[in-house]
């Protein structure tokens, strides 16, 4: 059945329309969760999460070409709330950080930087974007529908976040 169908039939309450529409795209909401929380049980979290809120909203849905990149923008919303709710944490005493520290030898720290770990230092924006036009292969255009910000500044956040992962990797930051 295409697309336009299940959409109205979904936005009707028809369940079993939305859980296959959702479905299609379910592996794709997984991937972006992961990327950004870099946590499967998190990732599993903004899926269903993901489910719950399109499934209560559907209605509000205009253009059913538009429902992946939907879908996408409610996960990534998501991914970022729950990054921001892990910021938020207790510091540990000093004495015990230093306790830590001695009983740690210099063998265990990693001497390569990965990718991801290079994508964790740029903003929210700029980590968006690179995920949307790399991972996801999105154009200019629909990631700045998506994140509801202006396309100049989609690729001037693009472009911004691109020199940033540049320069890191000129330092010698990664290996």
């Amino acid at each position: 059945m295409d697309i336009h169908k299940l959409v109205k039939k979904a936005q009707k309450g028809n369940e079993k329309a939305f859980l296959e529409l959702f479905q299609q795209h379910e592996e794709a909401i997984y991937r972006i969760a992961y990327t950004y929380l870099k946590n499967k049980e998190d990732a599993l979290d903004v899926v269903q999460e993901t489910a719950y809120r399109s499934f209560k909203s559907i209605a509000g849905l205009r253009e059913a070409n538009y429902f992946k990149t939907w879908l996408i923008r409610i996960a990534i919303n998501q991914s970022i709330s729950i990054l921001k709710q892990r910021k938020k944490f207790i510091p540990l005493p000093p004495e015990y950080t230093e306790q830590q520290a001695d009983s740690s030898s210099e063998e265990d720290i990693p001497l390569s930087v990965t990718l991801q770990e290079l994508l964790d230092e740029l903003d929210t924006h700029e980590k968006s974007v690179i995920l949307l036009k790399y991972y996801q292969g999105y154009t200019f255009q629909v990631i700045s529908d998506m994140l509801e910000i202006p396309l100049g500044s989609t690729k001037s956040i693009l472009y911004r976040g691109l020199n940033k992962l540049r320069k890191s990797l000129k330092r010698g930051e990664i290996s």
